[in-house]
């Protein structure tokens, strides 16, 4: 059954479909998978396959149980767990991209079904819906789908037999990553039935991660590359030796990236973990490098509070705002008498953060000069304050940061190459935004919360074409752009409202996107960006149609506006060819005639071809 609670364009409607064993009378029908079929490329010419741009691999069932045996016997069954969890959620967000570029005129069911029919045709498993209910505009979502001759479980059956433990980890995993991209908020799957616990089928339930509560904490943990990280959801229950780790962060404020709240879970943001969890127990110098924005000095507070000297104290300067007459006083501090006007002993930020940690943010804009100064600082641990002839011992872990490529820098003169060596002794680059799309939902989330309560508003999410807007935004300003964009929209979106792209791109931001129509000569054209595409209107006869013929099919009582076979016709035709995008052939095979009885039913009715 579906049922619409108001006729708007398909990425915001509210649609709820429930098969009869949910209680109804219809299941979902998928629609007709050849628009996904023609994306799907075999290029043995130069040993590739293609799914639209993304590159993808034909292997056997066998040898990803014999990868599956390998990790969970050398790595552990909850690490091997975590690791092919992560895995499927990249897949699943990847392929959440496709599903409103393939089906931009379709209902909001018809794109979401791209991702279990992907999942279908890439030969995971058949998945057949139980009840599905989205409304991506209040965020709302409850997904409820049975899973056959699932390729995961049979082999880890064919290895270990029956358990005591659900197995499809990462098809978990494709769920939750395709769905969390889709609704741009974190959704969180449970497999409630599995094969490999004896039961007949596989069954999973997806609800947004805040609705879980503490039922969930123990599926949250296997979206974390490591304990310090929050995974999707900085509000996630945590386990006991988690919250060791972390300290007591319930108490905190939740934000975006807050010293408690590093979250994501995208192979580059996972890596960063990993690198920072392996240098944490070390005294090594730690350089952070990426471009503005992208989060280095929360990268590196999480450092310093689960290093070994967390308990004492973290002092972060950034060494472009010290004027260059001051760098030397503010970093080694001051003798009473030392220069003019000073008037007492001062210590610098070596000595402050003595028994911790000294992070220098944008390290590359210091001059040549204070470069000389810091470097010896570094080599012997000993300092001397502006004006003293005494050496002060300093036991400082010394972590920094810079935007720019410190080589480049070099070859032009403006950083020392020793100093370069003492710092680069453990490299760490964050990734920027663009490079992580897989953490969008999660961020958008922490950061709609974060202001929705700062600011006292009552805004219930985002539309989907500001999901898909953001998802084809470059993001220059990274993360701190989002933040500012999206305090921007919650302001800006009205009470009870979704956030929209006009509540966001303002102030002149170009949104790139392939997106491409049905042109006035029945070939395929751009469309332009997303922003001119926000004031684009559905066309207004095939949602009449389809809401008379939807009346008539499902017995809806009331009164009906006449609606001839002509027009239904009219709109059918329309309908296929915009859904598959102009390819006369695919629409023909979709309304199951030939590709001339198509041409000459539009020539007949004054359609352009």
């Amino acid at each position: 059954m579906v049922t619409r609670e108001k006729a708007q364009p398909a990425a915001s409607e509210r649609m709820s479909l429930v098969s009869p064993k949910g209680g109804c009378v219809d299941s979902l029908r998928y629609p007709d998978i050849a628009d996904l079929m023609s994306r799907l490329h075999f290029a043995p010419g130069d040993g590739r396959i293609w799914l639209d741009d993304q590159r993808m691999l034909l292997v056997h069932t066998g040898s990803v149980g014999v990868m599956r045996r390998e990790l969970i016997e050398s790595l552990g069954i909850d690490a091997a767990r975590g690791l092919l969890t992560r895995m499927g959620y990249n897949s699943g967000a990847r392929d959440a991209e496709l599903a409103r570029k393939v089906r931009p005129d379709s209902t909001i069911t018809e794109m979401f079904a791209v991702g279990p029919q992907l999942h279908m045709l890439e030969g995971m498993t058949f998945v057949e819906p139980v009840r599905l209910e989205i409304d991506v505009e209040k965020g709302e979502y409850y997904g409820e789908f049975i899973w056959k001759n699932c390729a995961e479980d049979e082999e880890h059956i064919r290895i270990y037999g029956i358990g005591a433990e659900p197995v499809c980890w990462t098809q978990i995993g494709y769920a939750s990553g395709y769905t969390s991209v889709f609704m741009g908020r974190p959704i969180l799957y449970r497999e409630v039935e599995c094969r490999a616990l004896g039961q007949a089928q596989c069954r999973i339930v997806g609800k947004p991660v805040e609705e879980w509560g503490e039922e969930a904490a123990d599926d949250l943990r296997f979206m974390q590359a490591q304990s310090f990280t929050q995974g999707l959801s900085a509000g996630a229950v945590k386990r006991e030796q988690s919250v060791a780790v972390l300290g007591d962060v319930s108490a905190q404020t939740p934000t975006a990236f807050g010293d408690a709240n590093m979250v994501g879970a995208s192979p580059g943001f996972n890596a960063v973990c990993h690198m920072i969890r392996r240098v944490a127990s070390t005294r090594a110098t730690v350089l952070f490098l990426g471009e503005s924005g992208v989060g280095k000095e929360v990268c590196a507070r999480t450092l310093h509070r689960i290093s070994a000297c967390s308990n004492g104290p973290f002092i972060a300067v950034n060494c472009a705002a010290i004027p260059e007459a001051l760098v030397e006083s503010e970093l080694f501090g001051v003798e009473r008498g030392g220069f003019t006007d000073a008037k007492q002993s001062r210590p610098g930020r070596f000595e402050r953060a003595n028994g911790g940690t000294l992070f220098l943010d944008e390290i590359g804009i210091l001059s040549l000069t204070a470069q000389g100064k810091l470097l010896r600082a570094l080599q012997e641990g000993e300092i001397e304050r502006v004006g003293d002839t005494q050496t002060r011992r300093v036991n400082v872990r010394v972590v920094a940061a810079t935007n720019l490529d410190l080589k480049d820098e070099i070859r032009a003169g403006r950083f020392r190459e020793d100093l370069y060596f003492r710092l680069n002794v453990f490299p760490i680059r964050v990734p920027s935004l663009r490079e992580r799309r897989e953490d969008l939902p999660v961020l958008l989330n922490h950061m709609l919360h974060k202001y929705r309560e700062l600011h006292q508003r009552d805004v219930t999410g985002f539309t989907g074409r500001a999901i898909d807007a953001m998802l084809n935004y470059g993001w220059p300003g990274n993360i701190r752009e989002m933040e500012n964009l999206v305090e921007r929209g919650v302001i800006l979106a009205p009470d009870g409202g979704a956030i929209d792209i006009s509540h966001l791109f303002t102030s002149g931001e170009t949104i790139d996107a392939e997106m491409f129509g049905l042109g006035t000569n029945g070939a395929l054209t751009p469309t332009g960006s997303l922003l001119d595409q926000a004031a684009a209107t559905p066309d207004a006869e095939i949602e009449r149609v389809a809401r008379k013929v939807n009346s008539l099919l499902m017995g809806i009582s009331g009164d009906i506006e006449p609606t001839s076979l002509d027009d239904i016709e009219t709109a059918l035709l329309k309908g296929a060819v915009q859904r598959a995008q102009g390819n006369l052939s695919a629409a023909a095979r979709t309304l199951g005639i030939t590709r001339p009885q198509l041409v000459y039913r539009l020539k007949s009715r004054g359609l352009r071809v």
